[in-house]
C-alpha cells in the first residue's frame, strides 16, 4: 500500500514541502566594518561559460547593501576566457565590471597564482568584500588569499543580514551561527550557492552589459617556486544535469553493493531527468567517483526532489541535503535516521523497489 502511494506521488509530481528543522542561533562578535561597499567576486568558468555558482554568489553580494558595486574577476588564457568574460558581462544586471587576467600563469586554477592575483587586484581596487562560492574552487583559493592578507574568512554563508553580519551553519548544519565582522581588512566570504537561488533574467536585463577590462599584469609577481602543480582533470561525458544545481537528485548508498548495481540509480536518474549522487560510503567503496558525493564533505544540494536509496542518513550526509524541498527515502531498515527527515518513506528492498519504479514511471519527455 505504501509503495503504491509513493508511485502515485512520483508519477503525478505532487510533492509536499518539508518543514525546516529548528536551529540554534549563536552570535559571535569579531570586528567593525564601516566603508563603502565594493565587492570582488572570484568567478568560476569552464569551456567559455560562467558556472551557476558564480551567479548565485552575485545574488548573495546584492544583499550586502544598496548601491554597492560588484566586480567579477576571471583568470585563464585563450579564447575560452574571453568567451566566459563576454557571458559574465551579462550574467546578472548587478555586475558593474568584469576584470580579465589573461595569462598562461592562470591556465589552471591553482591556489598560489590565483591568491597572488586576488591580492594584486585588491591593491588596485580597494575592495571591502571578496567573495567566492563554497565550491572546491572557492575553498581552495580564498583561504590562501585570507592568509596573505592576515584576515579570517567567514565560510559557508547561507544568509546575509547586512554588510557585516552573516549566518553560517555549524555542527554539521545542526545549528546556525550569526557572525559579525568588523575588521580593517576586506571581509572575505564563501557563499553556499544553494541558499541563494538565481531568478530568471529578463530580456531588458540581459541587454545591460557590464564593462570588460583587461588587467595589466606587467607588474604582477608570483612566487618563483610553486608549491603545487597541475596534474590533470577528468569530466564525465553525460547529458545529466550538474549535481549541484539539479532539480532532481537520485542518490545511492553502500547498500547497492557493487558498481554494476549502482547503474540502477543511473537509469532511474535518466528516467526522471535528474542527477546522480552518492553517499561517502558508496564513494569510498569505489562504486562512483568522488565528485558525486553528497554531504558535508561532498556537495551541498537543494533540489525540488531528493530520492535516497539504501542511504542510512549519517549526520554528515543529512547536512548536505537538508535544504531539499522533498526527500524520499527507501531503506529496508525501518529505524534508519534518514526516515526522520524524509517527507515520503518506504521500508523495502531497493532491489525490488527500483526495478518497479523503472517499470511504472513514464519516460522523460
Amino acid at each position: 500500500m505504501t509503495r503504491t502511494v509513493l508511485l502515485r506521488a512520483l508519477t503525478k509530481n505532487k510533492f509536499v514541502a518539508s518543514n525546516a528543522p529548528r536551529s540554534i542561533s549563536i552570535s559571535i562578535s569579531i570586528t567593525n566594518l564601516s566603508r563603502c561597499i565594493s565587492t570582488l567576486i572570484l568567478a568560476e568558468h569552464e569551456s567559455g561559460s560562467i558556472k551557476p555558482q558564480t551567479v548565485s554568489t552575485v545574488v548573495a553580494a546584492n544583499s550586502l547593501g544598496e548601491n554597492s558595486s560588484i566586480s567579477l574577476l576571471l583568470a585563464g588564457s585563450g579564447s575560452s576566457l574571453q568567451d566566459a568574460a563576454s557571458q559574465a558581462a551579462s550574467c546578472h544586471p548587478s555586475v558593474s565590471e568584469v576584470l580579465v587576467a589573461d595569462s598562461d600563469k592562470f591556465e589552471y586554477p591553482l591556489a598560489e597564482p590565483w591568491a597572488k592575483l586576488v591580492d594584486f587586484v585588491r591593491q588596485q581596487g580597494d575592495y571591502s568584500h571578496i567573495l567566492a562560492s563554497s565550491s572546491s574552487f572557492g575553498k581552495n583559493i580564498l583561504p590562501r588569499v585570507a592568509a596573505l592578507l592576515d584576515v579570517s574568512p567567514i565560510t559557508d554563508v547561507v544568509k546575509i543580514l547586512g554588510s557585516d553580519q552573516f549566518i553560517r551553519p555549524i555542527y554539521a548544519g545542526n545549528a546556525l551561527c550569526t557572525v559579525r565582522y568588523t575588521g580593517a581588512g576586506p571581509c572575505m566570504l564563501t557563499i553556499r550557492s544553494t541558499s541563494f537561488p538565481v531568478t530568471p533574467i529578463t530580456a531588458d536585463s540581459k541587454s545591460k552589459k557590464a564593462t570588460i577590462s583587461q588587467i595589466d599584469l606587467s607588474n604582477f609577481k608570483e612566487d618563483s617556486v610553486s608549491k603545487s602543480r597541475y596534474v590533470g582533470s577528468s569530466t564525465q561525458d553525460t547529458e545529466r544535469p550538474d549535481l549541484g544545481s539539479a532539480r532532481v537528485v537520485i542518490t545511492g548508498g553502500r547498500a547497492l553493493k557493487s558498481v554494476e548495481n549502482f547503474k540502477m540509480i543511473e537509469k532511474l536518474a535518466e528516467k526522471l531527468g535528474g542527477a546522480v549522487g552518492a553517499t561517502r560510503a558508496a564513494v569510498d567503496a569505489g562504486y562512483v567517483p568522488n565528485d558525486l558525493q553528497v554531504g558535508q564533505t561532498g556537495k551541498i544540494v537543494a533540489p525540488e526532489l531528493y530520492m535516497a536509496f539504501g542511504v542510512s542518513g549519517a549526520i554528515q550526509h543529512l547536512a548536505g541535503i537538508k535544504d531539499s524541498k522533498v526527500i524520499v527515502a527507501v531503506n529496508k531498515d525501518a529505524d534508519a535516521p534518514i526516515f526522520q527527515v524524509a517527507d515520503y518513506g518506504l521500508v523495502g528492498d531497493l532491489f525490488e523497489v527500483i526495478p518497479e519504479l523503472l517499470e511504472k514511471l513514464p519516460e522523460k519527455k
